[in-house]
């Protein structure tokens, strides 16, 4: 990338960081990003510079790398007031489906690793997690409530054919009757549908797949390893079939992007079998902004100055804006626009008639490994 491009990002976002420099495309083949900073926490700077002597072109691909850990936890709890659920549970850490707007990218800095490159390659599965949520349930000071999976990185992304982390929780919670929401943007979900089918004839789960854009070509360049926009519609198709409650997620909404699609989408997933629909506002915390702005400099670069403006006139002048309530619809004409052309569709479409409230009063707490069997 040329210092003229770095200059132009930095006109139209200022807090852009220049020095940061993109890896050769051939070495990032089949990923978003286009680079891999290191994190914010770390003490110094890495970058891969040529020394002459052909060095950078010994450098290997950013080939898929998987890191197990034990966790000793898997339930996280929140209490923000504008989300419809406090606790979720994160099979994996990192995401190979590569979105380059994921919000999730900047928890990479905190394993020491770049949320560019690295959340894309660099994985880390949560090995015993199924052992672990049992253990948590069993808690006696345990309280039931719907439990969210996918609101960070995918639960279905193409590592969990391997290592089936998620398909194991989901054996926890379908014999404990314990409700759960899952959001994912993979068709492998329906794998799942022996499971998810009697959940659901209990009232104990809904499932939301997000889709961005029914352009192919698209889907590629923004989430270049998540299955394509066809074959979620085909998922969601299944899923209905089976009785499971599906949800379309427009997600995230990006200015003069797929802004112009969502009225198609929410059309298309409908007849597909969607009959909820949420949406969300493209969000650029931390590190986020910094690799969209690149993203856009090279697949969009006639765009990028109305994308930013747009982004920016949603979040107060500012290319981010964390406060509850404004973060995930924007303020603003275009935020206001956005929400009105998406609740006029709903009613038009037929979505959101009636709202799945999942049933938490058929919870039967694991047994403890420490509970006294019984003598009958």
């Amino acid at each position: 990338m040329s210092i003229h491009a770095f200059s132009q990002i930095g006109d139209v976002l200022p807090e852009f960081a220049t020095s940061i420099k993109t890896i050769d495309v051939d070495r990032r083949k089949g990923r978003a990003a286009t680079s891999n900073a290191s994190g914010r926490f770390e003490p110094v700077q890495r970058e891969d510079v040529d020394d002459g002597w052909g060095s950078l072109e010994a450098l290997s691909d950013f080939k898929t790398h998987i890191n197990m850990e034990r966790p000793r936890s898997v339930i996280t709890t929140n209490d923000s007031p504008d989300l419809n659920f406090d606790r979720s549970i994160n099979p994996y850490r990192g995401c190979e489906h590569g979105c380059i707007y994921c919000f999730a990218r900047p928890t990479h800095a905190h394993m020491g690793l770049s949320p560019g490159l690295d959340f894309e390659s660099q994985l880390f599965v949560k090995q015993g997690a199924a052992e672990v949520l049992t253990r948590e349930l069993s808690n006696p000071k345990y309280q039931v409530k719907t439990i969210a999976i996918g609101t960070n990185t995918d639960p279905y992304q193409p590592i969990e054919r391997q290592h089936r982390v998620m398909r194991q929780i989901l054996e926890v919670l379908a014999r404990t009757n314990h409700p759960v929401g899952i959001v994912t943007k993979s068709a492998l979900v329906t794998r799942d549908i022996d499971i998810l089918s009697a959940m659901a004839a209990k009232g104990l789960v809904k499932v939301a797949i997000s889709i961005t854009t029914l352009d192919r070509e698209l889907a590629r360049k923004m989430e270049p390893r998540a299955s394509t926009p066809q074959r979620r519609l085909e998922a969601m198709e299944q899923l209905s079939a089976a009785g499971i409650p599906v949800t379309l997620m427009v997600a995230p909404v990006i200015p003069a992007i797929n802004d112009a699609e969502i009225e198609t989408i929410m059309t298309r997933a409908h007849a597909y079998g969607a009959r909820e629909i949420g949406y969300i506002m493209l969000r650029l915390p931390l590190e986020v902004s910094d690799l969209f702005a690149q993203w856009l400099l090279e697949h969009f670069p006639d765009k990028i100055r109305h994308v930013i403006s747009l982004v920016r006139s949603m979040r107060d002048g500012k290319s981010y804006e964390a406060s509850f309530g404004k973060r995930m619809t924007g303020t603003g004409p275009y935020a206001w626009m956005i929400g009105r052309r998406v609740e006029l569709a709903a009613a038009k479409i037929g979505y959101n008639k009636n709202r799945l409230k999942l049933v938490t009063s058929l919870f039967e707490p694991p047994a403890s490994a420490t509970t006294q069997l019984s003598l009958f």
